[in-house]
């Protein structure tokens, strides 16, 4: 499949082969920006949601401008997690696969979990590509077993995540040992407040693209159910027997709630996986590989072990509890309605959510409102509704008032028949309201 249109870039024939391998026939709307910027080296903050193809974004320029005769390193590839790292470094094995490059460019993983002593042992020679974590990294040019000042460019992938786990300052002093004209690339889902000293550290000049992809919302349902004093895992076993997903991920806030619901939703017969940061290395390589084999139809995960992972198929999101902050909701609920197919987010809220709620809806959210009642389906009224009806009546309420005089010479019982007509110019007023509707 050599006919796309990735052809209208100037990248060497080989890498065009390359995507023609792949299967890529039209660059998404990352692709498009990104390509021709990071082509240039150019600096570059690419704000997109994960699973728009920013990956190959920077993957497509960055390989295709690698030099076969130079013996240094050339590109650095950050991520947040092991799990992230992973996935880039295949994606790179894939593509010097289809280049035959296995022979000429040695690309290696960097990341903790793994022996150190035998890692350092591989490293003869340098890398001319590295994928890794920052803190293992980092440990490598403190030991000087890398030199990376040579390096043209720099990658961070799922800036955010690095940012809420702590991982900026690592970057910090790994950048610091790298060229200061080096190109670095940054993307992230969100670029929060507490980014730019950083960005404004190490970025030139930025090219700032940002794909607004988010929420999808034409292919997207948002439903509500009260949790009222009902389990959890009792809920979600209503409604795993009403939606039949192909594929569901049950967010829990924390490792520790992961773990107790996945044991409770397994006691009741459910298909379900679990994947959190409190598994080790092995452990998350095994329920990674048996998500992939289609082994679960529900996997319990937390905030941070799911981020990025690249979970093909998601048809349902299931909240099991809110997040705090309504940028983790953004996150969780992109994981499903992917490349143009439809997707369904459901979350168990409690009175203490309804701030959030409100926060999503006024960025545009629409919510459903449903409660399952024997075994079925039942739209029930929005959280805001009684509300919104107080707030009617109260308006009704002041009109009438206004329509009613009071007596210059005030006689006993006055205040009563001022009621009255008080609460006869109400009805009328409400009669009228409901006429326009």
């Amino acid at each position: 499949m050599e006919k796309h249109l990735f052809k209208q870039y100037a990248l060497d024939e080989w890498m065009n082969n390359v995507i023609g391998e792949l299967g890529f026939y039209e660059p998404t709307p990352i692709q498009t920006k990104v390509i021709p910027e990071a082509l240039h080296g150019k600096n570059i903050i690419g704000q997109s949601e994960t699973g728009s193809g920013k990956t190959h974004a920077f993957l497509i320029p960055l390989l295709n401008n690698l030099d076969d005769t130079l013996q240094h390193t050339q590109i650095i590839l950050t991520a947040p997690t092991r799990e992230l790292a992973i996935q880039i470094y295949d994606e790179v094995k894939k593509i010097m696969q289809f280049a035959n490059k296995e022979d000429v460019w040695r690309a290696k993983l960097i990341i903790g979990g793994t022996d150190k002593k035998r890692m350092i042992e591989k490293m003869k020679e340098p890398p001319h590509i590295i994928v890794a974590t920052p803190g293992r990294l980092l440990d490598l040019l403190n030991e000087d077993v890398l030199d990376i000042y040579s390096a043209k460019s720099f990658v961070m992938d799922e800036t955010d995540l690095m940012l809420e786990l702590g991982l900026i300052e690592e970057i910090d002093k790994i950048l610091s040992k790298a060229d200061p004209d080096i190109q670095v690339m940054v993307f992230s889902a969100t670029i929060p407040e507490k980014l730019q000293p950083f960005l404004k550290k190490y970025l030139q000049s930025p090219k700032y693209i940002k794909i607004d992809d988010r929420l999808a919302p034409e292919k997207m349902e948002h439903r509500m159910v009260p949790l009222k004093h009902r389990e959890p895992a009792n809920v979600i076993q209503q409604i795993s027997q009403l939606i039949q997903p192909y594929l569901a991920i049950i967010f829990t806030n924390g490792k520790e709630r992961a773990n107790e619901l996945a044991e409770k939703l397994q006691e009741k017969g459910m298909n379900v996986g679990l994947i959190h940061g409190g598994l080790s290395q092995r452990e998350r390589k095994r329920v990674l590989k048996e998500i992939q084999q289609l082994k679960y139809q529900y996997i319990v995960a937390t905030d941070l072990a799911a981020r990025g992972i690249d979970i093909k198929g998601v048809s349902h999101v299931i909240n099991a509890e809110l997040p705090k902050e309504d940028s983790f909701y953004i996150h969780r609920v992109g994981r499903t309605a992917r490349a143009g197919m439809e997707g369904t987010a459901i979350s168990l809220y409690t009175e203490q959510d309804l701030e959030l709620v409100k926060k999503l809806e006024k960025k545009g959210i629409t919510y459903t409102f449903y409660d399952i009642v024997k075994g079925e389906w039942q739209e029930t009224k929005a959280w805001n509704a009684r509300q919104t009806r107080k707030k009617h009546e109260n308006e009704a309420e002041k009109e009438a008032w206004k329509q009613v005089r009071k007596p210059r010479k005030v006689k006993p019982g006055y205040k009563k028949k001022m009621k009255y007509e008080q609460q006869k110019a109400k009805k009328k007023i409400q009669r009228n309201a409901f006429k326009k509707k």
